[in-house]
C-alpha cells in the first residue's frame, strides 16, 4: 500500500446481494461458484418470455431493524431499503463511531437507477385509479381518483436520490449528498467521485456504493425490449455465461454495497480495519449512442487508462480484471478489444472474470458489487470464477468455473452503461 497519508481506504463494506445479506455471504457464495439465478413468480405472472432473475429473498433482512426510524421504511423504495441496511452493515463493518465526526464531515455518494416504477404497490395504486374509471363511466378525473388511492409520500420513492437521502438520514450524514445515475456505471461513479472528495479534503468519511431494485415487469420489459435479457427460462442457473460462444444476455439481479471510505492517516489514527486502498479511478463517455458501444472499444480502454494512471501504476502491473462482462454478445466483444488494446499480447496471461454470471447484472449496484468482490480477492488472494463457461469465444483466462488461488497486489473493475458511460476502478491490495 502506498505510504501517503491522504491515500484512500476502505474500512467497511455493507452488502445485500442474491447470495445474503452481509459481505461474508456474498463472498462465501461466490467462492462456491454458485448461480443465485432462478424462475421469479411475478414476472411469471406478468408473461415475461424468459421470467428469471437474481432476487435478494424478502425474508433475510428487515429494513426496520437498519433504519434510523422504523416507520420510516413505508417511504423507502426497495432500492432504498436495500440501501439502508448495507450502510448499516458497512458502519458496524468498519467499527465507526460516527458521533465522534462532525456531521458536516461526513458524506454519501450513492449510485442509483433512474425514475422508475420500482414497486408493485404503486403500480397497484394507479391500476386502481383506472379501474374506478371503468366503474364510475369515467364520471370523476384521473387526478380525482388517483388522489383518493395514492399516499402522497409514495411518489417519493420514484425519485432518483431518494436511497442517498435515506442512507444520509439513517447516518445523520449532513455533509455532501451526491446521487450519481449513469445506468450501469453508476455504483463505480460513486466510489470514484468518493474517492476525489476524499482527496480534496471535502469529508472526513464517506460512505458509497450503489443500490438498484428492478426485478419487477416494468424493469424487466424495458430491459427486455432492448433484446439485453438471456432466453433461458427453462434453465435459469445457466443463463447467464459472459464470454462464453453461446451466451445470449444477461440476467437481473438487484441488491446494494456501500462502501466506508476515509483517508489512511485517519483510518490508522482510529486503530480501523483496512480492507484495501482505492488508488485510481477514471471515467469517460462514448459520445456516440444511446444503446451501441463503440466497437473498437475506445471508451472502455480510455476508462483503464485513466484509472491506472491515477493509481501510478501501468497496465504490466495490473494482475485481475473484473469485467463488466454482461453476457450479451456486443459488450463481450467490445470490453475484449478494450482489454487486448491495453494489455496487448500479455492478455491471455491476465485473469479476467465476470461475477455477474452468479448473481447477475445489478445494474445501478454492480459497480460497487464487483469492487467489493476486488476488495475480497486482494485480502483472500483468490480469483473470483465466471460461472457457466464451456465454449471459449476469445483468448483470454476467465477464470472458468471455479475460483483460483493468485498473487495479486493491484487489480481493476470495469463498468460500462448505456448513454456510453464507461467507469474503471483500481484497487489496492494492503499487506497484513
Amino acid at each position: 500500500m502506498t505510504g501517503n497519508d491522504r491515500a484512500v481506504v476502505v474500512t467497511g463494506i455493507g452488502m445485500v446481494t442474491p447470495m445474503g445479506i452481509g459481505r461474508t455471504a456474498f463472498w462465501e457464495g461466490v467462492l462456491e461458484a454458485r448461480s443465485t439465478a432462478r424462475r421469479v413468480s411475478w414476472l411469471e405472472e406478468a408473461g415475461i418470455p424468459a421470467p428469471i432473475g437474481c432476487p435478494v429473498e424478502d425474508g433475510w433482512a428487515d429494513p426496520g431493524d437498519y433504519a434510523r426510524e422504523r416507520k420510516s421504511v413505508k417511504l423507502m423504495s426497495r432500492a432504498a431499503q436495500h440501501a439502508v441496511i448495507a450502510s448499516t452493515l458497512a458502519v458496524r463493518d468498519a467499527a465507526l463511531r460516527l458521533e465522534d465526526i462532525e456531521p458536516e464531515r461526513r458524506a454519501v455518494v450513492l449510485g442509483t437507477g433512474g425514475v422508475g416504477l420500482h414497486d408493485a404497490d404503486f403500480l397497484d395504486m394507479l391500476l386502481a385509479g383506472f379501474s374506478e374509471k371503468a366503474a364510475t363511466g369515467g364520471a370523476t378525473s384521473f387526478y380525482e381518483r388517483a388522489r383518493r388511492h395514492i399516499h402522497p409520500l409514495v411518489p417519493l420513492r420514484l425519485l432518483p436520490n431518494i436511497a442517498t437521502a435515506h442512507v444520509a438520514i439513517t447516518h445523520e450524514l449532513r455533509g455532501e449528498s451526491v446521487t450519481v445515475c449513469t445506468a450501469c456505471t453508476s455504483g463505480t461513479q460513486a466510489l470514484g467521485e468518493a474517492l476525489r472528495m476524499l482527496r480534496d479534503d471535502r469529508a472526513d468519511v464517506v460512505l458509497a456504493g450503489g443500490t438498484d431494485a428492478m426485478i419487477n415487469p416494468v424493469g424487466v420489459i424495458g430491459f427486455d425490449l432492448l433484446g439485453v435479457l438471456s432466453r433461458r427460462g427453462d434453465d435459469p442457473a445457466h443463463a447467464c455465461r459472459p464470454f462464453d460462444k453461446r451466451r445470449d444476455g444477461f440476467v437481473m439481479g438487484e441488491g446494494s454495497a456501500i462502501f466506508v471510505l476515509e483517508s489512511l492517516s485517519r483510518a490508522r489514527a482510529r486503530g480501523a480495519p483496512i480492507l484495501a486502498e482505492l488508488s485510481g479511478y477514471g471515467v469517460c463517455s462514448d459520445g456516440y449512442r444511446v444503446t451501441d458501444e463503440r466497437e473498437d472499444g475506445t471508451g472502455p480502454l480510455e476508462a483503464m487508462r485513466r484509472a491506472i494512471a491515477d493509481a501510478g501504476i501501468e497496465p504490466a502491473d495490473i494482475q485481475y480484471v473484473n469485467a463488466h462482462g454482461t453476457g450479451t454478445v456486443m459488450n463481450d466483444r467490445t470490453e475484449v478489444k478494450a482489454l487486448q488494446a491495453l494489455f496487448g499480447s500479455q492478455l491471455p496471461e491476465v485473469p479476467v472474470s465476470s461475477t455477474k454470471s452468479q448473481i447477475g447484472h445489478l445494474l445501478a449496484a454492480a459497480g460497487a458489487v464487483e469492487a467489493a468482490a476486488c476488495v475480497f480477492a486482494l485480502r483472500d488472494q483468490v480469483l473470483p470464477p465466471t460461472i457457466n463457461h464451456e465454449t471459449p469465444d476469445f483468448d483470454i483466462d476467465v477464470v472458468p468455473n471455479a475460483p483460483r488461488a493468485a498473487p495479486m497486489q493491484d487489480v481493476i473493475s470495469n463498468s460500462f452503461g448505456f448513454g456510453g458511460q464507461n467507469a474503471c476502478l483500481a484497487i489496492r491490495r494492503v499487506e497484513s
